[in-house]
């Protein structure tokens, strides 16, 4: 071999070498806020009650917190799709649909059933699907909505050349009727969201309609899609009427539609600041819970300085068991530092969200862990609101009575065998 070849070969093994050490970093990243500060403020960062507050998070997270909206909590498939379907049927002008996760059944029939109406009606129907949790879907389906004139494409499909961006989804779950009607949340289109979270198979879950000038927020998060997949950009009075922007309630509420980057993200400053600004009571609920050490620090600050920390997460029945296991190697130190940590027995429990001091409160897509906090686009209606919050501390309290609370000297004589999974999961928190 000549002296060239040799040095071509060399080469080529360590480009081969740097692209897949690149590959790798770039999709185990973690998200690298590790406290917050507040220079100069004796009392420490601005509390959720402080009118600083809901500017910190628009300036951290470009999120506007707009008065004039009113949101209703959905609680399960018996709360959300109901009225869904009635303000789908209601529609007159457009219908944008953007979700995550779907498969064939009851409940992605219903939406084809409706969406094909209005299309068939000269309703302008938009529907975009993540190629990756939506591809359970039958192409005959997606044929007969594309048939009835509505326009179905897929964000992001998986090739051999878009396999560096596969760990990017899009997690967003975003409705929006006439531009004046939005829903968000963790649903999607799978019939386990059907029924009252309470048995077999029917999830636990919790999503959001609201109406006034939030909604136009979610539609632009849709409108980021819709541009990314089809290379459309929508503006204009169809999507963006006025009486959209019109005043509906009293409440103050934003849409944080969070995208990932090569830094800290809009997610992850969000939740940091909503936890140090925790003065009194701090609820999650949360499916996929894995915090990191990061995040568990300001967790045991929170606690560590009076707040009562509560965590609500899934038991056996998630659908991730290795998200399950890595989550409960945090149990220990969470336990030790004073929150209390509980698990949800009847069911899956997917619910997303937080409410802080009674008045801060989040509701949508985002999880709790590094996926959602570093690789996806996730949607998440936060609301500044007493009785909007009182309603979400009522819900909090109400799900830990079907849940089992974790004790520290019982959850320390858990078999080995659980503890030898659970230190291997750890290890993949990052991917999870």
């Amino acid at each position: 071999m000549s002296i060239i070849k040799y040095i071509t070969y060399v080469v080529a093994l360590l480009l081969a070498l740097v692209l897949a050490l690149i590959g790798v970093l770039s999709v185990t990243r973690d998200t690298p806020v590790k406290n917050v500060l507040a220079e100069g403020d004796k009392d420490g960062p601005p509390s959720v009650s402080d009118a600083l507050f809901p500017r910190s998070i628009e300036l951290y997270t470009g999120t506007h917190i707009d008065p004039g909206n009113k949101v209703e909590a959905l609680l399960n498939g018996n709360g959300t799709y109901p009225p869904l379907w009635k303000d789908l049927a209601q529609a007159e002008h457009t219908i944008t649909v953007q979700m995550y996760y779907s498969q064939p059944g009851a409940v992605a029939d219903s939406m084809a059933k409706y969406l094909e109406m209005k299309a068939r009606a000269h309703v302008r129907v938009l529907l975009l699907l993540d190629a990756f949790g939506s591809q359970p879907l039958k192409p005959e389906w997606l044929q007969g909505l594309q048939k009835a004139g509505v326009e179905a494409v897929w964000l992001r499909p998986l090739r051999w050349y878009t396999l560096n961006k596969a760990a990017q989804r899009s997690h967003v779950r975003a409705i929006v009727i006439d531009g004046r009607i939005g829903y968000t949340g963790g649903f999607g289109l799978a019939d386990y969201w059907l029924g009252d979270g309470h048995h077999e198979d029917q999830w636990r879950e919790s999503n959001v309609r609201f109406e006034g000038p939030t909604v136009a927020a979610l539609q632009a998060a849709f409108a980021a899609g819709w541009a990314e997949a089809t290379g459309e950009l929508l503006t204009g009075d169809l999507f963006f009427p006025q009486a959209g922007f019109a005043q509906r309630g009293d409440m103050q509420a934003g849409l944080m539609h969070s995208v990932p980057s090569t830094g800290s993200t809009p997610a992850e400053r969000m939740l940091a600041l909503s936890i140090a600004g925790a003065h009194r009571t701090l609820y999650i609920t949360n499916s996929y819970f894995v915090p990191g050490e990061n995040f568990l620090q300001l967790l045991l600050n929170a606690a560590k300085h009076g707040v009562d920390v509560r965590i609500l997460t899934v038991s056996k029945k998630t659908d991730v068991k290795t998200t399950w296991y890595a989550g409960r190697t945090y149990y220990d130190k969470l336990l030790s530092g004073g929150v209390k940590v509980y698990e949800y027995k009847p069911t899956m429990m997917h619910a997303k969200t937080m409410v802080v001091d009674g008045i801060w409160s989040q509701i949508g897509s985002m999880n709790f862990d590094n996926r959602s906090l570093a690789f996806n686009n996730e949607s998440l209606l936060l609301v500044l609101d007493k009785r909007f919050g009182a309603k979400m501390d009522s819900t909090f309290m109400d799900d830990i009575k079907y849940s089992e609370e974790i004790k520290l000297d019982t959850f320390r004589k858990r078999p080995l065998t659980g503890r030898v999974i659970e230190w291997g999961a750890q290890k993949l928190r990052r991917v999870l």
